[in-house]
């Protein structure tokens, strides 16, 4: 069966190595391009991210849902989103090494900064459409890790009344991102 635009997501949901191809062929380079962006510090990654983007577009064409977005949108959100990731396992690599070495090179250092400004930029952007205090809560909950007690206790703020504007931040936060993604 010959593979192509239209029946390529069909055949990836059957599983056809041939529809994987096609992507590769097709948006390999549109993967490729979002990676390097995140990764342009770490080029020995690239590959392996690609890679294991592949692999979850293979394992997961499943949830790809025609009605919420394209498949090129959809790819390009895994491949950003791996790449983040990428970023957080080289930065946890770093902070073990500087605890078992005590040592670090300059460019390492300057690597991390870098890699931290990058999440804090990405951080930032995607907490833009909060107002300031519930900024606050998801940062003392999801980057702080405090507990519900904790930041219960630290701003004067029932639990209930927590975890309702961490659902609406969280729903604030998912239409920014389908408008950015339509745009």
């Amino acid at each position: 069966m010959r593979i192509g635009e239209h029946n390529y997501i069909q055949q990836l949901q059957l599983q056809n190595e041939d529809a994987l191809i096609y992507v590769i062929e097709t948006y390999g380079s549109l993967l490729k391009a979002i990676i390097r962006k995140t990764l342009y510090l770490m080029p020995e990654e690239l590959e392996e991210c690609l890679n294991d983007v592949l692999l979850s577009i293979w394992n997961h064409i499943d949830s790809f849902d025609e009605s919420r977005s394209t498949f090129k949108n959809w790819a390009a959100a895994i491949a950003k989103y791996k790449s983040i990731d990428y970023l957080r396992k080289y930065r946890q690599k770093i902070q073990y090494t500087e605890l078992e070495e005590v040592v670090i090179s300059k460019e390492d250092l300057e690597l991390k900064r870098l890699i931290d400004g990058t999440l804090s930029e990405e951080l930032e952007k995607l907490l833009s459409c909060l107002i300031e205090e519930d900024r606050k809560l998801f940062l003392k909950l999801y980057v702080e890790e405090k507990s519900m007690d904790e930041i219960s206790r630290e701003t004067g703020m029932g639990k209930a009344v927590i975890y309702n504007r961490l659902s609406r931040g969280k729903q604030r936060m998912r239409k920014q991102h389908l408008k950015e993604r339509e745009a």
